[in-house]
């Protein structure tokens, strides 16, 4: 059994410019998990760098308001929506909230850094 505790885990700025806290990844801890699990903020006003992963990935929206903005389609995320991004599209978040926007990341397979691209 493994329990990872969120203040456990360190926060760094992801290359899109969310603050991230990487809870369970196999390639960092002794895990049969084909996908990683990450906890981002985004302050009130900011918005992510646009992006891409040759992954495909979920936000699941924990508190907070923003917008999704994926290759040509922009949609309006709030607590408890789920927003499936399909590998290689362009994509970032925008908080148009007063508060942090807080979701969790589910990448699968698991982040990797070559499989990101910043633009």
């Amino acid at each position: 059994m493994l329990v990872q505790k969120l203040q456990d885990c360190p926060e760094f700025i992801a290359g899109d410019s969310t603050i991230l806290r990487e809870l369970l990844h196999p390639d960092k801890q002794p895990l049969s998990l084909r996908y990683s699990l990450a906890h981002a903020t985004l302050p009130a006003g900011k918005t992510s760098q646009p992006h891409s992963l040759a992954t495909s990935e979920v936000y699941y929206i924990l508190t907070g308001t923003g917008e999704i903005h994926i290759d040509d389609q922009t949609q309006i995320v709030q607590p408890g929506d789920a927003v499936y991004i399909p590998p290689n599209t362009r994509q970032f978040i925008s908080n148009s909230g007063i508060e942090p926007l807080v979701f969790i990341c589910i990448v699968d397979p698991a982040w990797r850094k070559e499989d990101q691209t910043v633009y």
